[in-house]
């Protein structure tokens, strides 16, 4: 149904899909937990803790392949960037091959 679809506002690869079956309170959870996440890694990142920021933002993106399957683009705003599968799909190969590199690149200080 394209007469749902709003310029501007909808994810123009997500118009045919039906609605979410999560709350939209719960998705707005979702959304704060990432945004914590991606805000420990980034302290992380500037305490240099590389290994942690790393492995942190890698779980992030897997926790957003996560949120892009389960919640409306609507929702999300500016993080739906193309269809849901291909979002989801490209930040869980993004998130997994940093949280295997950040588990196994061996410490420097050791």
């Amino acid at each position: 149904m394209r007469s749902s679809y709003v310029p501007g506002i909808d994810n123009p690869h997500d118009v045919d899909l039906s609605p979410s079956v999560v709350p939209r309170f719960i998705q707005r959870v979702f959304l704060a937990l990432l945004v914590v996440a991606f805000l420990v890694a980034v302290g992380f990142a500037l305490t240099e803790h590389w290994r942690r920021a790393t492995f942190l933002l890698g779980g992030a993106l897997v926790w957003l392949s996560v949120i892009r399957v389960t919640c409306d683009s609507r929702e999300l705003g500016v993080l739906a960037v193309r269809s849901r599968r291909f979002d989801a799909l490209f930040t869980l190969l993004i998130g997994g091959v940093m949280a295997f590199l950040a588990v196994s690149v061996d410490p420097l200080g050791s």
